[in-house]
């Protein structure tokens, strides 16, 4: 049985000139232009009466690396402390100050299963400071920090750090599940016979080890092999796939150059120099990215190495605060938190399509249209998979057959789009990611004067969050 998915795609027209026309739409300004004719622009706060006002004091990362390079040698919980000692350093925050903190992480170190809790405690929080761990997927962070929204709105704090780390470079590799079994057998054996049995037992393809695999255990798909499906469903192809990835990495190089990223602390790696700025910022050429051969859905597949995000690792952290708590301490706040939406989608055709399901729902939470916002950070798992949000989001067809919406609520035009680069040029530590995008969109927001963002992240369902400059609200 076809998917609603595959179902819904088939039946949209299939020409190339509608596909042309879609992919344009959903590129350029002129329908939003038009948009936020008809529709001015709200200035609305947004405050919600008895819920306290909740804001992004700062956020920190440290330098995302390609997996492999200065972070090898470390442990998770290593990165997750720099990014911490970072934002105290950043902030001058007293410790004692902080109620409570989460952190998200994917891939879990076993030995450091609680990372929040081992981070804060190497970088000096008292050990009566509550931490903990939360993950979902590429949103883990993005979880961590809405985790904290909610204690502060409920009053059970008014200061949390919320953070997220990836160690790509050493993944847990475990004994066959023969193998451990076997092993904890033995351990239990009380005489020399019984353990010489159950030696004796063991074969050849005991030894053979279990790797992590960034897959879905529903569908045993790795999300190349969901964008690469989602890429052909929408008939992006493989040149735009391309030219977005070299966007990205051609944005983020203009942004490093210029000083935007301004969220990145050094770190100083023990044995090693001090790491300053992330390594995956590679601007290439189309000739060479198109060198590539696929990398998921072989040997047809249009995601490949350049167009998609690579293996990185990284740890980011960021201080939120009640805004009552953070005027008291004289701190003047990056940006409002106001809403957030989370949804959930068939793990096997819509994985990646959470930013197009979610983003509707943020909008009309907060009373607002795509034409009030002026920022948009969304995560960049696979160019094919940006590609693929933004023609759905622009589809009045896809919005009824497939969302069971009257319309669609249009894409983001790319002028306001991941303009200082994105997962694709930056890195991806998977969990840390979610902070990042939360950072730049309220750096962005200050830097060209705008009122209203948006960020989503997909992967695990979706989630998109809502920021609110301080334009509006003069402190």
């Amino acid at each position: 049985m076809s998917s609603m998915l595959t179902h819904a795609i088939r039946n949209l027209p299939a020409s190339s000139a509608w596909a042309a026309r879609v992919f344009a739409r959903s590129l350029s300004c002129s329908s939003q232009l038009q948009a936020a004719a008809v529709q001015p622009k709200s200035k609305k706060t947004l405050a919600k009466s008895g819920v306290k006002n909740i804001v992004v004091v700062e956020g920190v990362r440290i330098p995302f690396l390609q997996s492999g390079t200065s972070y090898a040698d470390l442990m998770p919980h290593d990165l997750a402390r720099a990014a911490l000692q970072g934002l105290l350093n950043r902030t001058s925050v007293p410790r004692d100050v902080v109620d409570y903190i989460v952190y998200g992480t994917v891939i879990q170190e076993v030995k450091t299963s609680n990372v929040a809790r081992e981070a804060a405690l190497g970088a000096g929080f008292s050990d009566k400071t509550p931490a903990h761990t939360v993950t979902m997927a590429c949103i883990s962070s993005n979880q961590a920090m809405t985790t904290g929204v909610g204690m502060i709105a409920a009053g059970q704090c008014d200061v949390v750090v919320a953070g997220g780390v990836e160690l790509m470079s050493d993944v847990p590799i475990r004994h066959s599940r023969k193998m451990r079994k076997t092993m904890l057998t033995l351990n239990r054996a009380k005489t020399l016979g019984q353990k010489l049995s159950l030696i004796s037992k063991i074969r050849p393809d005991y030894f053979a080890p279990e790797l992590p695999a960034v897959a879905e255990f529903s569908t045993s798909e790795t999300m190349g092999h969901s964008a690469d499906r989602l890429a052909a469903a929408f008939a992006i192809s493989r040149l735009e796939q391309d030219e977005y990835a070299l966007r990205s990495h051609t944005l983020a190089k203009k942004a490093q150059d210029g000083g935007l990223l301004l969220d990145v602390v050094p770190f100083k790696v023990p044995g090693k120099d001090t790491v300053t700025k992330d390594n995956g910022i590679r601007p290439s050429s189309m000739e060479q990215m198109g060198k590539l051969k696929p990398a998921f859905v072989k040997p047809y597949g249009t995601v490949t190495a350049a167009n998609s995000s690579f293996l990185t690792d990284g740890a980011s952290a960021v201080l939120l605060m009640s805004e009552e708590k953070a005027l008291a301490m004289g701190y003047k706040p990056k940006a409002y938190l106001r809403d957030f939406v989370y949804v959930s989608q068939d793990p096997k055709d819509q994985l990646l399509l959470g930013p197009t399901y979610a983003t509707p729902k943020a909008l009309e939470k907060a009373g607002l249209t795509m034409a009030d916002i002026d920022v948009f950070e969304f995560h960049e798992a696979f160019a094919g998979q940006i590609l693929a949000n933004l023609k759905a989001m622009d589809s009045d067809w896809f919005a009824q057959n497939c969302m069971g919406r009257k319309s669609k609520v249009g894409a983001p035009p790319l002028e306001k789009f991941n303009n200082w680069g994105g997962s694709l040029s930056l890195g991806h530590p998977f969990a840390a990611t979610g902070c990042r995008l939360v950072i730049t969109a309220a750096h962005r927001l200050k830097k060209e004067g705008g009122q209203y963002g948006l960020v989503a992240a997909c992967a695990a369902g979706g989630q998109v969050m809502m920021l609110y400059g301080l334009a509006l609200f003069p402190l």
